[in-house]
């Protein structure tokens, strides 16, 4: 969070990230490996960087603390994602596997 935690802390953001893990109360990337684990982040899939009209109306997903601290800060410092899903298909959608 660091310099755009204020944006965390209001009633509109706890509204929203409690309604996206109520909707989707699991992890997706876990999911793709096969795995159940329960989400605990309402992630935005594409960084915000602190500009509110993404912070507030972009798409969220449902991530648990491990892949959003892990995979997803990799994958938005231009990495990828390692794993792949339970029949061996890379999960990275940026993998040629995919394309």
């Amino acid at each position: 969070m660091g310099q755009h935690s204020h944006l965390y802390a209001t009633a509109e953001w706890k509204r929203k990230r409690k309604a996206q893990i109520l909707a989707n109360p699991l992890c997706v990337y876990c999911e793709a490996l096969g795995i159940v684990k329960a989400a605990k982040v309402a992630d935005h899939i594409v960084p915000h960087r602190g500009a509110a009209d993404l912070f507030y109306g972009g798409a969220l997903q449902s991530l648990c603390w491990t892949c959003h601290s892990g995979p997803k800060q990799r994958l938005e410092n231009g990495g990828g994602l390692r794993g792949g899903n339970i029949y061996g298909h890379p999960i990275d959608p940026a993998h040629p596997w995919n394309s």
